[in-house]
């Protein structure tokens, strides 16, 4: 961990960027032009990642996810449990904190070594491209992980209010854990026991991008995967952003009021052996208005080497991912930044020549 011990040069906030008032942004954050935003991105509202009700028969709802799973990666879930009404004061909560002045924020400026904090950037790579966007992280569970020093004291809700919410956040990844087994033929707590059971983690990313003078030339998040086991994203329902790749074309996700995004993330995909795809996502930015989301992500017990659940092999379906724990594979990401779906592949098993 000696290389991820601090960033590699000075960082800057992007909100204070955007707050300058400059007509044009760093050389930084302008993306080579096949990775710029794309005017001919899907956008329209026939196009879209499927929205499932979640208080449906649940034979049902168990298929409907597995579809989503197989052919998207993602899916928005309405009537999930998780009261509206939390999850708006969970969100204004956040945004009041970075309205909050630059020396309130710095006191929680954060390092590469555990990235829990205020932060601006992903990856330690000296002269990296960056994205418009700055970020707070925190570990929300188990609470052996917890560190109230890192949680901001203000707005004063803010504590009380986040842990309420990333505590009904944990319920529904648990119940989501029991659909997405059923969807592959498997008992009920099977994922959940490949996640270690009850030693399961979760962290909290409230990701905040800024108004950018040319959102045409940047991006808030460059593409990627997730790499945990999946994510629930909280949303601005009035600033669309978040962009799916689907078919090769990127897809601009029409956020349900009140609905949760999720995303299967890189362990499920390599837990069921390919059949639920982790699907590479990235996040536009606007000139006219600041945008706010809250990515939830569960994950594995971060000791336990994670490999296709043997159940998902078959003589047709060789095992497809080599095995590795959560903490080896997440460090690729603290290291290199989001780099598209790099990481899985590059655990993908190569089958061997056949010889006639």
């Amino acid at each position: 961990m000696d290389c991820l011990q601090d960033w590699p040069e000075p960082i800057v906030r992007v909100q204070s960027l955007s707050e300058s008032g400059a007509s044009t942004i760093p050389a930084r954050y302008i993306k080579p032009p096949n990775d710029r935003p794309s005017p001919t991105a899907i956008s329209n509202c026939h196009v879209s990642i499927p929205v499932i009700d979640m208080s449906a028969d649940p034979e049902h709802v168990a298929r409907v996810v597995s579809s989503a799973c197989r052919e998207w990666g993602f899916f928005q879930v309405v009537n999930h449990g998780v009261d509206p009404k939390l999850m708006r004061c969970a969100r204004d909560t956040w945004c009041g904190f970075f309205h909050e002045p630059m020396e309130i924020k710095q006191q929680y400026a954060n390092s590469p070594k555990t990235y829990e904090g205020y932060g601006s950037r992903l990856g330690t790579k000296k002269g990296a491209s960056l994205d418009w966007g700055d970020y707070y992280f925190l570990h929300v569970h188990p609470p052996s992980l917890i560190n109230q020093e890192k949680w901001p004291a203000l707005p004063s809700s803010l504590r009380p209010t986040t842990d309420e919410y990333t505590q009904e956040l944990l319920k529904l990844c648990r119940r989501l854990m029991r659909v997405l087994s059923k969807g592959l033929g498997l008992k009920e707590g099977r994922l959940q026991e490949a996640f270690g059971g009850d030693k399961d983690g979760a962290c909290l990313r409230v990701n905040f991008y800024p108004k950018c003078p040319q959102p045409d030339l940047t991006l808030g998040l460059s593409p990627h995967s997730d790499p945990g086991g999946m994510t629930v994203l909280q949303v601005d329902d009035h600033v669309k952003g978040l962009q799916v790749r689907k078919d090769g074309a990127w897809v601009t996700v029409q956020p349900v009021p009140d609905s949760f995004i999720i995303n299967i993330a890189d362990q499920i995909e390599v837990l069921s052996n390919g059949a639920y795809k982790s699907v590479e996502h990235r996040v536009m930015v606007s000139s006219t208005a600041e945008r706010l989301s809250m990515a939830f992500f569960y994950n594995p017990s971060s000791d336990i080497p994670l490999a296709p659940i043997p159940q998902l092999v078959m003589p047709d379906r060789p095992p497809l991912f080599l095995p590795m724990t959560f903490n080896e594979y997440r460090l690729y990401i603290r290291k290199n930044g989001p780099k598209g779906k790099s990481q899985v592949e590059s655990l993908k098993i190569v089958p061997k020549a056949v010889h006639v």
